[in-house]
């Protein structure tokens, strides 16, 4: 136990000094514009830039990558220019701010891709439906990549953590969570290959780690985080010994001296689903050299308590950042929180972006 090591505690995480261990965890809020950030975005996240650091939601490195109507890319030029508004805003407050990068994989729909079928590892259809151009309707089967395809893919990581670094950002974090595509390479329930991404650990973990070694390549790997989720149980997604293949996963991460690993610990659709590893982190952190940040439901005491555990160095928020933007301020004086609302958590587009948004006050205005 390290008692000193609390919230408020200064952190190194790679090049950068952080003012302290919370960090604004990575949420979809759906108000981009075209697919493009908008000034309403760059206000949203210099709000928040009081936190450690900023994670940005996630964000598209190709077309064929859409899951979500109003999510923002990176893989054009006006969509770098969105960012560095974003940025600019961020850095004009003093915060710091990585860009997430990613593919949706099977969970989409041709609807969102221009009639084209979504792809995966394997074939097979994820779970449950998404809101499209057309309406609320059903995932369908994607189409395997080719072997001779997954280079390609590859490449559109490399290139969107070189956009991001045109767009400033301060590093970036992949999306390997939440049964997006890296996540369904890395799980034998969603990928079925017999070819070398496919089968034993070490080949359903490849796709992972050649996505790190190419965004590393382009920022180096102390600029470099990654989320996992192995409780997990979105669209339905499952693996056949979570404790060996994220075993294996966060175990070879170590090889690529990363700024973080971003480590999720399950949330309560989860434990209703199935048994699933509760707590995570707790199994991981030994297999892990570097720096861990956790989510999973924390409140300002249980924050503290992990950080003086030991198992992880900064604590990530999710529904408390979205609400307080002052969460760190809140948390120091002992504030009351402002209280999240659901029904705006998702925007669309241009239609009143700001409700749910930007509106929610910070301390001296609620006091």
């Amino acid at each position: 136990m390290n008692a000193a090591v609390d919230l408020f505690a200064p952190v190194q995480l790679g090049p950068y000094t952080l003012p302290n261990r919370m960090v604004m965890a990575p949420m979809t809020r759906l108000r981009a514009n075209n697919d493009i950030p908008t000034p309403t975005m760059a206000e949203y996240y210099a709000q928040r830039a009081s936190a450690g650091l900023i994670i940005s939601e996630c964000t598209m490195v190709s077309p064929l990558s859409r899951g979500y109507l109003n999510c923002p890319g990176i893989y054009t030029s006006r969509q770098v220019e969105g960012w560095k508004r974003v940025t600019e805003a961020v850095h004009g407050k003093g915060g710091k701010i990585f860009l997430q990068l990613w593919h949706c994989g099977r969970v989409a729909h041709p609807a969102l891709l221009d009639e084209a079928l979504p792809i995966a590892p394997s074939a097979i259809a994820a779970q449950g439906q998404l809101h499209t151009p057309i309406g609320k309707v059903p995932l369908e089967t994607p189409r395997a990549l080719k072997i001779t395809e997954i280079p390609t893919i590859i490449q559109q990581f490399r290139r969107g953590a070189e956009n991001a670094l045109a767009a400033g950002f301060d590093g970036v974090e992949l999306h390997g969570a939440f049964g997006y595509l890296v996540d369904q390479f890395l799980q034998d329930g969603s990928n079925q290959r017999t070819d070398e991404y496919g089968s034993s650990l070490a080949n359903r973990a490849r796709f992972l780690l050649e996505v790190m070694a190419a965004l590393c390549s382009v920022w180096g790997g102390d600029r470099v985080g990654v989320k996992l989720s192995p409780s997990n149980t979105y669209y339905g997604m499952f693996d056949s010994d979570p404790k060996a293949t994220f075993g294996y996963a966060i175990s070879a991460l170590n090889a690529l001296n990363l700024a973080y690993i971003h480590l999720m610990e399950p949330n309560e659709a989860d434990l209703a689903q199935r048994e699933v590893i509760n707590p995570v982190l707790p199994l991981f952190r030994p297999l892990y050299d570097g720096t861990m940040i956790t989510n999973g439901g924390y409140t300002e005491e249980s924050g503290h308590e992990v950080l003086a555990s030991g198992q992880a160095q900064l604590v990530s928020f999710g529904k408390l950042f979205l609400a307080n933007p002052d969460l760190p301020q809140r948390f120091a004086h002992t504030a009351p929180l402002n209280e999240p609302n659901p029904k705006t958590f998702y925007g669309e587009g241009d239609r009143h972006p700001e409700i749910g948004y930007l509106d929610y006050p910070f301390l001296e205005q609620a006091s």
